[in-house]
């Protein structure tokens, strides 16, 4: 099966190369665990692999033998501007992997379609710059959804996209369309993800969502990489803990692996150690 790498070099070894091809996988996580700083890897690993082969072997090593990069890398933003999200990127990542791997990312601003019948005014997030492409007519005030879903239908075929992030979409949910149309939105990116053969990771904040809310997420999506703080004495530590995810779980569970320990290095998101179920 052909995998996308996720740009943990470490992880995506254990897991025979990456995602399996066609997965949409949510990165749900408490605040600053290390679901953004995932995502944030991600996006900048596989952009570097096509910018820059070299630098991406220096920082990465090599692909896994299933392993398949990602024909194009995609940033979707509901609130931030690209300028905004590659600073915030500085503080995770090296100044030269921001700089080559960000360099072919399409950042995709839809902060219009996001606040447009909210009471933030216009001057806020209607500067159109040249980080905004192909989103049709900039006067159709049409639904944050469909136009998010309109361009994934033209983007996402064989390409890596990054959803920063879901949480954005929770807090619209009742303002701007019900809790009911996202949860059916993303099952149908599922069903379509299968198609199209790409990877799409959606990244949440699990502070905002009720427990059924999360369960929900988690039921329309292929997989669910769980990002968590755990206390031992006077220290925190993040943990990332595979919870559900066809094709990668039933690896993991063959090694007797449980949970990961991780950090966040210059070269990003990293698993320091393996727990393995006792």
């Amino acid at each position: 099966m052909k995998r996308l790498p996720f740009g943990v070099s470490r992880l995506d070894r254990m897991i025979g190369g990456g995602a399996p091809a066609g997965s949409v996988v949510l990165l749900a996580g408490e605040a600053g665990a290390g679901a953004r700083e995932f995502c944030y890897t991600a996006t900048a690993m596989n952009g570097l692999a096509g910018a820059d082969p070299d630098q991406f072997e220096r920082y990465y090593g090599d692909l896994e033998a299933e392993a398949v990069l990602p024909d194009a890398v995609h940033y979707v933003s509901f609130t931030d501007e690209r300028g905004a999200i590659v600073d915030e990127m500085r503080y995770v990542l090296d100044d030269d992997l921001v700089d080559a791997g960000m360099a072919d990312v399409s950042v995709v601003d839809l902060g219009e379609a996001y606040f447009q019948v909210t009471p933030v005014p216009t001057a806020w997030y209607a500067d159109r710059t040249s980080d905004i492409t192909d989103l049709g007519d900039r006067t159709d005030r049409r639904d944050v959804l469909e136009t998010f879903g309109d361009y994934l239908t033209e983007h996402a075929a064989d390409n890596l996209v990054v959803i920063d992030s879901v949480s954005d979409l929770v807090a619209a949910a009742d303002e701007q369309f019900g809790w009911a149309d996202l949860t059916v939105l993303l099952k149908g990116l599922k069903r379509a993800a299968h198609r199209w053969g790409g990877v799409i990771l959606l990244v949440v904040n699990t502070d905002v969502l009720e427990p059924t809310e999360y369960g929900r997420l988690k039921e329309a999506t292929d997989g669910t990489l769980s990002f968590e703080w755990e206390s031992g004495g006077s220290e925190r530590a993040r943990t990332l803990v595979v919870e559900q995810f066809r094709g990668v779980l039933s690896r993991l569970e063959d090694e007797d692996i449980v949970r990961f320990e991780t950090e966040i290095r210059d070269n990003g998101f990293d698993i320091s150690n393996v727990r393995k179920i006792r």
